[in-house]
């Protein structure tokens, strides 16, 4: 495994540890942080925050306390990779170091940039296709700065969205047309990957019959804006993995809009996961509706995980899908 790049300016002497603890905001659940010292790794991603749980590291998901060291692991979501570099200059002591690191697939160069902006940066050390950033937490911090922290907002339409995550502007379109044309359903209804809970939120406000709406979301400040756009008691929600979520019971209809990225770069291989999980997680005569851009080959897997099916709509750019009879090993 090629080592990190902070972990190879470690060892070339580019950079030296300060004493003291040290803050690693999205922290990525495969990453090596032995020569980090004692670290705090804030993660709201599900399944990284359960990988790190597991290597028996300190996990949080949201920063606390002050720190002489705090490392960046940069995401594909500029707005959200530059609130993670305020957050940590925010609980990084005055002198202390900050390290920004990531691909360029990621837009690395694009923060690099941003830094150069707004601070003196010390050092760039290029490697395995990214670069580390490195340079010292003034004693003041710019207002530009501050003002990078990404704070929930209510958009036009009276929705919380998240910056820097997904549809952070209002509803997509997918998302729009799969909650204005799944037919009446009843009893117990998942949201597969639920989001901020825009599908969830106008599913229960037109449809009496549902008994409980699970949304099922791995990320948690999308989980958190979905609790403040659901008043409903009927919404239950669960921070985790939608491909591994295993329910105390399984549900009558299950609504999707998976997604298909990881980090900048297309992968049908994810929503291939969500309909696998759909079809895990239903009642023998369950519903599967997923909507899915047009483009996404995702045919082959439906018939693979459910032996009947049909395509509802197919428009702007979006096919809906309706499934049955979940086939289960």
């Amino acid at each position: 495994m090629t080592p990190n790049r902070w972990t190879l300016a470690l060892d070339d002497g580019a950079i030296a540890m300060h004493d003291g603890a040290c803050l690693v905001m999205g922290a990525r659940g495969d990453a090596d942080f032995a020569g980090l010292g004692d670290v705090t790794c804030v993660q709201g991603f599900a399944p990284d925050h359960q990988r790190l749980v597991a290597r028996g590291l300190n996990v949080a998901v949201e920063a606390d306390g002050m720190f002489a060291t705090a490392l960046v692991q940069i995401v594909k979501a500029r707005a959200a990779t530059l609130s993670m570099v305020a957050t940590a200059l925010a609980h990084l002591k005055s002198g202390g170091l900050l390290l920004v690191d990531g691909p360029k697939d990621e837009g690395i160069e694009a923060i690099l940039k941003q830094l150069r902006q707004m601070f003196g940066v010390d050092g760039v050390i290029s490697k395995s296709h990214g670069k580390l950033i490195w340079l010292t937490r003034p004693d003041t911090l710019p207002d530009a700065a501050r003002a990078w922290v990404a704070v929930p907002a209510k958009g036009p339409d009276g929705y919380v969205t998240v910056p820097g995550g997904f549809s952070a502007d209002g509803p997509d379109r997918g998302s729009e047309l799969l909650a204005a044309l799944v037919p009446p359903l009843k009893g117990r209804i998942a949201d597969l990957g639920a989001g901020w809970g825009y599908i969830a939120a106008e599913v229960l406000a037109e449809q009496p019959a549902i008994t409980q709406m699970h949304l099922i979301e791995a990320d948690h400040a999308m989980l958190a804006a979905a609790r403040a756009n659901l008043d409903d008691p009927r919404a239950v929600f669960h921070w985790a993995d939608a491909t591994t979520f295993t329910p105390a019971d399984r549900f009558d209809a299950i609504l999707c809009n998976p997604p298909f990225h990881i980090g900048r770069k297309a992968d049908p291989g994810l929503g291939r996961a969500f309909i696998a999980a759909a079809a895990r997680l239903l009642k023998p005569q369950g519903q599967f509706y997923m909507v899915a851009n047009r483009h996404l080959p995702y045919e082959a897997a439906l018939k693979a995980a459910f032996a009947t099916g049909a395509m509802l709509a197919e428009l702007e750019g979006y096919k809906l899908y309706q499934a049955g009879k979940p086939r289960r090993g």
